[in-house]
């Protein structure tokens, strides 16, 4: 996968919002910000995976992939 990839909603952590380097936008038509990066999704995991995220599992809906990560 290439990016953009989306890393948040509204309310998620700036501090680690910032470490990503996301910024956030209001898409068209959506009520909502998120908060994106440029990166392909395996550079956002790489970085997580230093702040000590790990992979808990991982699905396809549509045309989007959805990780979800957990740390201890």
């Amino acid at each position: 996968e290439a990016g953009p990839t989306m890393v948040g909603d509204e309310h998620s952590d700036p501090i680690l919002m910032d470490f990503l380097g996301a910024r956030k936008r209001n898409m068209p038509g959506n009520n909502f910000c998120e908060y994106y990066v440029n990166d392909a999704p395996r550079v956002v995991l790489d970085k997580l995976e230093k702040l000590g995220y790990r992979v808990v599992s991982m699905t396809g809906v549509g045309q989007t992939l959805v990780w979800c990560l957990h740390r201890e």
